[in-house]
Parts: structure tokens; sequence; C-alpha cells
């Protein structure tokens, strides 16, 4: 392994990578499913602007945008340590099912608390996104040598992305395939991913770009304990709290 690839002897793990990634979604849904749809009522535009024209508004308007920020650093992480169990799996078929699986598990959560509704076609969680990326790498390994067929199933995959309307959807897919193709080159990685972490988020100053320093930290190792299923698990959880504690403030 050459200089350019070779991970840090010290650094983080993939458990503390994930447990950041969580940490940080959890302070963006925070900000998205109690502020937002909550106190600030975004779901009733003429409401929210009246409540936003008020000193108390602006101050929730203020903490919500800083919640959000810092919660721009979890996406990134999570499309890394998506490649990174690509790289890693023994079944690439039973990570898409699992990872569908939970896609369509999360759908009722997501919707309740994004968009108050039991079901919103509009928009879907961002296990479609992480699905379909990994069909994205899948085929575009398989297609190695064969830049047509690979830019095919880049193309298929983006374009499922939008018509489902997934979480990122076309952002998400380039920034995993970035990662993906420079996966040997830790400091090329870092650069191109930052700068699409960052455009991702360009309204909120491009902070997404700040995932890419425990990334660059990254050890290679898995970490001690076995979080496998934490994301999985903890994902339509934290929603369906977030959105029992919407009801229990709003009433």
């Amino acid at each position: 392994m050459t200089e350019s690839t070779a991970f840090p002897k010290k650094g983080i793990s993939g458990n503390t990578l994930k447990i950041i990634a969580i940490i940080t979604m959890l302070i963006d849904h925070i900000g998205a499913v109690v502020i937002e749809n909550g106190i600030l009522k975004y779901q009733d535009p003429l409401l929210m602007q009246t409540i936003l024209a008020t000193p108390e508004g602006v101050k929730w308007s203020t903490i919500d945008f800083i919640l959000r920020t810092i919660g721009r650093i979890s996406f990134p992480i999570f499309c890394f340590l998506l490649v990174e169990g690509f790289l890693h799996t023994k079944d690439v078929r039973k990570y898409g099912i699992r990872l569908l699986a939970f896609a369509l598990i999360s759908e009722i959560p997501f919707d309740l608390a994004i968009f108050n509704s039991w079901f919103h076609p509009g928009y879907q969680n961002v296990f479609f996104t992480l699905f379909i990326g990994l069909w994205v790498l899948e085929w575009y390994q398989k297609a190695m040598g064969d830049p047509l067929r690979q830019f095919l199933a880049i193309g298929v995959g983006c374009g499922v992305s939008i018509l489902l309307k997934s979480d990122y959807n076309l952002d998400g897919i380039v920034l995993i395939l970035i990662i993906y193709i420079f996966r040997n080159n830790k400091k090329l990685q870092t650069i191109f991913a930052g700068i699409m972490a960052a455009l991702i988020s360009a309204s909120c100053f491009g902070a997404g770009i700040f995932a890419l320093l425990p990334i660059h930290l990254y050890n290679g190792k898995k970490g001690e304990r076995n979080l496998k299923y934490l994301f999985y698990g903890f994902y339509p959880l934290h929603l369906i709290l977030l959105y029992i504690i919407r009801l229990l403030i709003t009433g």
C-alpha cells in the first residue's frame, strides 16, 4: 500500500465515525422535526410567516439554523461508511436487502416526522439513497473496463434517485461515487468529496465539508464493539420519538 492510500496508524475507527454521524443526524432532525415542523409550523406557510415575524420566532429560527448546519456533517459520513461496507461485505446482496428493508420500515416514521403525514410520496428517506448508491457501486464495479456500461449504471442510479425523490437524490449518488472512485487516495478523496459535500450543504455555508475531517482520520478499523445495526435501528426509532416529542410540545 502506498503512502497516499495508507490509513493513519492512529485515528478513529468506523464505530466512532458511525457515532459521530448518528449524533449529528439527531441534532439535525431535532431542528427539522421539533423546531421547523413543531414550533415554527413549516407545514403551514402562512402561520410560519407570522411566527417568524416575532422575536420568539427569530430566536427559534436561529437555533434551527445552527442545528441544521451541524447536521450537514452526518450524510457524507454515512456515504463513506456505505462505501466501506461495500468494499468489505461478504454478501452485497444481503447488504442491499438490509438497506431496502429499513428504507421501507423507516418510511412511515420519516413521513410522520418530516411531513406530518402517514404517507408522503413526494420525498423518500435516506435509506433509499444509500440502497441506490450501493446498487450503483455494484454495477459500476462489475462493469470495470467498460466505460459505457459504467456510465449507464451511474445514469440509471441517478435517474431512479430523482424519480423516487430520495433524500439528497442525485447529489447523494454522486458523493457516494466520488468517495468510491478515490478510495485509494485519501488526499484526492478528501478534496473532491469535500467539494461535493460543501456544494450539497451550500445553504448552510457548506458545513458538510467538515465531515471530511473525521473521514480523513479514519484508521481503517471497525472498532472493538459490533455496532453494525446501530444506525439501522436508531433511524426509524429516533424519528418516531421526535415526532412524539413534537406532539407533546405543540399539543
